[in-house]
């Protein structure tokens, strides 16, 4: 997102994150709501034009929002949406993403406060890999003529009593409700908000040997010291990988030699 489209997901973050530390604040049903709209714009065009029109009055647009949601959505669901469509947009659908990410970001949420939030970051990233490396399951679940009882059920037979609910809730959405990516891609944006919902970094390390715990500890210890922030390392193992690791963390790669560097500095400051 730019421009005006930014600055309205900002502000509307402040709000959800004061709704989200309410006592006894249902933060699933605000999730479920928030998805529930955002499919509802991504299905009907006019209405998403109408409620990012800048020539309209914000309060005219928050009063359609509310007049259409109220009383079939939960009024604090009503209310968010309601400021979002009052705020301005730089493009109609970055309405619906902006309502999307509010949904993911209320279900980690709920994670977080049952302390799952590590867990649901995992499975995500497992699950993605899994999904990546068997076309016989990426085929099924991404089938567009596939009927949402048939996806839905098999992400139930695959995951179902497997993985936390927010792991759960979060792969039917992205499985049923796709929003133009592709499974891998949706589940990595997941696990990305819920990385950021502890404000930390998510790392891809690539290795030519699995990872023991000691020096899991040291990579993630040594990137946080570069970056001045937690570090949440993804692992893959890949034989072939050039010095044999590599981490990516957003645009930026560091190969083997950089990270022994790194390495070695937080040793000396260590010692």
């Amino acid at each position: 997102m730019q421009g005006s489209s930014r600055a309205s997901l900002a502000s509307a973050e402040e709000r959800l994150e004061a709704l989200l530390g309410a006592p006894d604040v249902d933060r699933t049903a605000i999730a479920d709501g928030l998805f529930a709209v955002a499919g509802l714009l991504d299905g009907n065009v006019s209405l998403r034009r109408a409620l990012t029109d800048p020539s309209q009055e914000g309060s005219a647009k928050a009063a359609l929002a509310t007049r259409l949601l109220e009383g079939r959505l939960p009024s604090d669901v009503v209310d968010l949406v309601a400021g979002l469509s009052r705020s301005r947009w730089s493009q109609a659908r970055d309405l619906a993403d902006a309502i999307e990410q509010l949904a993911v970001t209320s279900l980690v949420a709920a994670a977080e406060a049952e302390g799952r939030l590590d867990r649901v970051e995992d499975e995500l990233f497992r699950f993605g890999r899994t999904v990546m490396a068997s076309p016989q399951l990426r085929g099924p679940l991404a089938d567009r003529t596939a009927s949402t009882e048939r996806k839905t059920r098999l992400v139930d037979d695959l995951l179902a009593e497997k993985v936390a609910p927010e792991t759960l809730r979060l792969v039917r959405q992205a499985v049923l409700e796709p929003r133009g990516l592709n499974l891998e891609s949706a589940l990595t944006r997941y696990g990305q908000l819920a990385a950021r919902r502890r404000e930390q970094l998510v790392a891809r390390v690539v290795v030519a040997l699995p990872l023991e715990e000691a020096h899991r500890q040291r990579l993630s210890q040594a990137l946080q010291q570069r970056y001045g922030r937690r570090v949440h390392l993804n692992v893959d193992v890949d034989p072939d990988v050039l010095g044999g690791i590599r981490v990516e963390i957003g645009d930026e790669v560091l190969d083997g030699t950089v990270l022994r560097r790194l390495d070695d500095a937080r040793r000396r400051l260590a010692g």
